[in-house]
């Protein structure tokens, strides 16, 4: 099968790579009907992230089913599914408690890729969730982001408490970042200020329920915050970059007594223990429980709720996932889809 495949740095390859193969009981094959690009894809694609040989590319995925192991019980082949960038077993203590990304038996499905015509779905009754039916192609780019961004920014709206009421502010304007600002307006936040630069990323922000936009960072962008809040700051501040500056501007943002969801994927963050022990801020985040919430997520995109696939600005066929990575590391796009 094709597939995308990172050789080294800056270097994305579409090549002929085996077909996965069910090896155990648990496990499913799905023939993709689109795939996409990360954020968190340009860590390695930039050297970040060091490469241990070829890595085949891509964890966020939406197809149909081909071949079920022995034990799968809960979707069969011809489904169309979704399931979240983690696989998870869904019985295990951790996962009942509401946590499959820290799942006992969980598997990042970054180790396997996704970014290609098949893919092998571990622990896929835990994993996979069937659709009501055969989705529009209209709907494709929908419930490909509840895969992996729009759980992810649903994930740090819940870990701020956004609801009625409070303040949310969102650090970082990509794909995540946009989408938890619908996630806040959906669960009802008052007030959602996005802390974006980039016009066209602050249009959508509107468009998705942003009630104001602050343009400036670090420090800048705080005081700029806490002056549309009275000086106090926000009741609910969602972190979505993982950077040393992101992270501190979540913290300084929050008031006293406030939530900050982070979920931006962490390189390099310290923070002072004296800053956050004079803070008074709850702290929740870390790799997002998709699974969680993609039953509700897949209700509200089947329903046309809620259009999280906006978020994808360019769409190429997989042969060109070179072209994909490019745009999204020069910041030409804010998240690709490919079409398989």
């Amino acid at each position: 099968m094709r597939a995308a495949v990172l050789h080294a740095p800056g270097d994305i390859r579409v090549e002929e790579i085996a077909d996965p193969k069910i090896t155990a009981p648990t496990d499913a094959v799905i023939r993709l009907t689109a795939a996409c690009v990360c954020g968190s894809d340009l860590w390695p694609y930039r050297g970040v992230e060091t490469l241990d040989g070829p890595l085949p590319m891509g964890h966020e995925y939406v197809g149909v089913v081909e071949e079920v192991g022995g034990d799968v019980t809960n979707v069969e082949p011809g489904q169309y599914v979704v399931g979240s960038f983690v696989a998870s077993c869904g019985t295990c203590e951790i996962c009942r408690s509401g946590y499959p990304s820290s799942c006992v038996h969980r598997v990042f499905m970054a180790q396997v890729g996704t970014q290609s015509e098949r893919a092998l779905i571990p622990h896929a009754d835990g994993t996979l969730v069937p659709l009501p039916g055969t989705p529009d192609a209209a709907l494709i780019p929908d419930l490909l982001a509840a895969s992996d961004v729009l759980g992810t920014g649903w994930f740090g709206a819940v870990a701020a408490e956004a609801g009625p009421g409070r303040t949310v502010a969102v650090v970082g304007d990509g794909a995540v970042g946009l989408l938890a600002v619908l996630a806040a307006r959906q669960l009802g936040a008052e007030r959602i200020i996005a802390m974006s630069r980039h016009e066209p990323r602050q249009r959508l922000a509107r468009e998705f329920g942003a009630t104001d936009i602050v343009t400036e960072r670090g420090d800048e962008g705080v005081a700029q915050l806490k002056e549309l809040t009275g000086g106090l700051g926000a009741h609910s501040v969602v972190e979505a970059v993982g950077t040393q500056e992101s992270m501190q501007q979540a913290v300084r943002s929050a008031r006293p007594g406030g939530h900050v969801g982070f979920v931006g994927v962490n390189h390099d963050v310290a923070l002072s223990g004296e800053e956050l022990f004079f803070s008074q801020v709850h702290l929740h985040g870390g790799p997002a429980p998709v699974r969680r919430f993609l039953p509700e997520l897949i209700d509200l995109i089947w329903q046309r709720k809620i259009n999280p696939g906006k978020v994808f600005d360019l769409v190429v066929p997989l042969d060109e996932a070179a072209e994909a990575y490019r745009a999204m590391d020069e910041r030409r796009a804010v998240k690709a889809m490919l079409t398989l």
